[in-house]
């Protein structure tokens, strides 16, 4: 085993150094690289590995096995060189801002609350945290302000090596029994955590912490949260949304909430009005073929269910079988069929196969969709007339 002596542990906020290669592995892909120093961090602990270059050379991931620190390549490096090894910092820091608002969310849910944090993922877009117990939004919104109400308090993050004697009455959180040396992690007021990842030094330098959502999640809660500058990213991404719904409802940007309802009011009741003239219209098609054997018709532009509205009409007027067809912007047709005390199984396994359509129901009422033309649905229901 070849020991790296780990630098992030020394400077969590060293972006550039010098190594030397120890040793170059050929792997299934690509490359393993050993080096004497790293600043790299390794995946773990739910925290994705730093990436960044070795030379000119892609560092893409990172990875702690068996105690050593592989550092994985595309390209081989050299056996004893020296390397300037750079880490993608933008990443890194958006990575120790996440895991540090995690601490103080979890720490502050359990204080709370009791609950432990059974899991935990750091994503690219958010972090997931997993609560052994229910949380609903209005506790969420309470653990929200305590949470950054500490982040600008900017305590100093302390990180200690307590004796195996300290550690048996220390207060920390661990999701197993720990021995050895044993990293802590406190964040004062907050939380006091066993944990191998990298942290912001001063809370303030999460900048906030932003709660999204809370589901349940088996016996407990799934929460998202994000922090630092993905916050200000989604409430710019927010903002503009806000912004266009505005600018469509010739509302001022704090007004949106009330311009909505409005306009779903006038809608609900617009709805209804095309609903009325709707079966009013209906209801005269279907006395066209009040008493006729059977009923062919084509509309434009309805929907599936005003397609069984209309085809329920006139089935009620006609004596036979009753076809809807209405055809879609893409050229393919809706339809339905009925037939009173009729059994169209084998017919709509028929039109199908031959109109290139998909669709069924009951015996004596199906509805679907179908590829073909209008003139190749006439060809097909005259020869298929009683």
């Amino acid at each position: 085993m070849r020991e790296t002596e780990r630098l992030y542990y020394e400077d969590v906020y060293i972006k550039e150094f010098e190594a030397r290669v120890l040793e170059c592995r050929k792997a299934k892909k690509g490359y393993h690289i050993l080096l004497d120093r790293s600043a790299f961090y390794p995946e773990g602990g739910g925290q994705p590995s730093d990436t960044g270059t070795l030379g000119n050379v892609q560092v893409t991931e990172v990875h702690e096995k068996e105690g050593e620190l592989l550092h994985y390549t595309e390209e081989p490096l050299e056996e004893g060189a020296q390397m300037t090894g750079k880490i993608d910092w933008e990443r890194r820091f958006d990575l120790m801002q996440q895991h540090s608002g995690e601490h103080m969310v979890s720490g502050l849910v359990h204080e709370a609350f009791g609950y432990d944090n059974v899991g935990f993922h750091m994503g690219g877009d958010v972090i997931t945290i997993d609560f052994s117990g229910p949380l609903d939004e209005g506790q969420m919104a309470v653990i929200e302000e305590q949470a950054n109400r500490k982040v600008w308090e900017n305590a100093a993050v302390k990180i200690t090596y307590p004796s195996s004697e300290e550690l048996a009455v220390l207060p920390y959180r661990s999701k197993k029994e720990l021995t050895g040396k044993v990293r802590i992690v406190e964040f004062p007021g907050t939380d006091i955590c066993a944990c191998c990842g990298t942290h912001v030094t001063h809370t303030g330098e999460i900048g906030m912490i932003k709660l999204l959502s809370v589901v349940k999640f088996h016996e407990g809660v799934r929460m998202e949260m994000i922090c630092g500058k993905r916050v200000l990213d989604h409430m710019n991404v927010i903002g503009e949304q806000n912004h266009q719904i505005s600018m469509k409802l010739s509302a001022r940007p704090d007004q949106t909430a009330q311009a909505v309802e409005r306009l779903w009011e006038e809608n609900y009741r617009l709805k209804g009005a095309v609903m009325r003239l709707e079966e009013e219209s209906f209801a005269a098609e279907a006395e066209k073929w009040a008493g006729a054997p059977e009923a062919l018709i084509f509309k434009e532009g309805l929907e599936s269910d005003s397609v069984r509205k209309l085809t329920d009409a006139v089935l009620q007027k006609c004596s036979g079988r009753c076809a809807v067809f209405s055809r879609n912007p893409d050229g393919t047709y809706k339809y339905a069929v009925g037939e009173k005390d009729g059994d169209l199984r084998q017919f709509t396994k028929d039109m199908n196969a031959a109109l290139k359509g998909r669709g069924g129901g009951k015996p004596f009422f199906v509805q679907g969709s179908l590829q073909g033309t209008e003139e190749e649905i006439r060809s097909f229901m005259e020869s298929r007339k009683g």
